[in-house]
């Protein structure tokens, strides 16, 4: 992979924590207007649809083989249903701090995750980088927020599950992306988990389809943003670069979700941004940076550059 790819790849994992960012609000106007998991099944639906009919337009569906079945069912599974399921759940029990900061874990999870089932390696330098991230979740989440850190709580728990389980589907999408297009397996486990969720949504919320119909336009107008942009285009262009950067360094820029979702407070609820904010943000900028790979990327080009000028000086005398 081109130096230029791979920094067109970081450029587009920005954009899609920057739409993950604003999704948190987008889904807490959602989920506070009807039934958490059913309104959050026709949503992950909604964003199955938009998949297929992108890749529609560039001739990339197909039906998966047998083992590419396998690894969407289980995928589909731990990313969309548990995720989803575990998250909603979590977050309506449990307060935002702590909620926050257990998300922050995520690269931590995903990247103790990929060590131990794909053998990545992990480099100091990219240590460093996930502890900087984590310090600046802290910031932002805990100390920015004035809350602290309460007694966990069974939210919690079940916040640590959601993005424990979606950690270990990285691993699986990783494993089949030699031979699975990853937007396309996007499209069928966000297919498989919102017909999965649809049916827990049935047990768990009777009648919670009343009302839906019924809502306002500037209500759609948020689903959709959320279903098509923030889920379907950020989960496909998540998940290709998880099959062309790896694991660990696409797990990375999830780092920047608080940073983006305290810009969205700003902009659509009119919030402040403290001074301790701010610097949080700066920590997860560096550790995005080195946890991300770019800045040894950028060391190994500059020490070839100096190599380069002097063979060049060498020849010359």
């Amino acid at each position: 992979m081109s130096k230029a790819e791979k920094y067109r790849i970081y450029l587009l994992l920005v954009f899609v924590m920057l739409s993950w960012g604003f999704n948190v609000i987008a889904t807490k106007i959602i989920v506070s207007s009807f039934p958490t998991i059913t309104i959050t099944s026709i949503r992950v639906f909604t964003a199955a649809l938009s998949v297929f009919i992108i890749l529609s337009f560039l001739n990339k569906v197909r039906l998966p083989s047998k083992k590419e079945l396998r690894y969407i069912l289980i995928a589909g599974f731990f990313n969309v249903v548990c995720h989803h399921y575990f998250l909603s759940i979590g977050l309506s029990k449990t307060s935002a701090s702590n909620g926050g900061l257990i998300l922050g874990l995520s690269p931590i999870l995903t990247t103790i995750v990929a060590f131990l089932f794909l053998k990545n390696k992990i480099t100091f330098v990219k240590f460093l980088g996930i502890l900087l991230g984590f310090t600046g979740v802290t910031f932002i989440v805990v100390i920015g927020s004035g809350g602290g850190i309460s007694s966990i709580s069974f939210g919690d728990i079940y916040v640590f599950l959601s993005i424990f389980t979606q950690a270990f589907s990285f691993v699986l999408i990783k494993k089949i992306s030699h031979s699975l297009d990853p937007r396309l397996m996007t499209g069928y486990m966000l297919l498989f988990g919102s017909i999965i969720l649809f049916i827990v949504g049935l047990y768990k919320e009777p009648g919670g389809l009343e009302g839906i119909p019924n809502a306002s336009f500037d209500f759609w107008m948020i689903f959709l943003a959320s279903a098509v942009i923030s889920t379907a285009l950020g989960h496909m262009i998540y998940n290709s670069a998880i099959g062309k950067v790896g694991v660990t360094e696409s797990a990375i820029f999830i780092n920047l979700n608080p940073f983006f979702a305290l810009i969205g407070a700003v902009l659509f609820l009119d919030e402040k941004i403290s001074s301790t904010q701010l610097v949080g943000f700066l920590f997860i900028l560096f550790g995005v940076l080195f946890g991300s790979g770019a800045f040894e990327e950028y060391l190994h080009q500059l020490k070839l550059k100096k190599k380069h000028v002097f063979i060049d000086k060498a020849k010359n005398v």
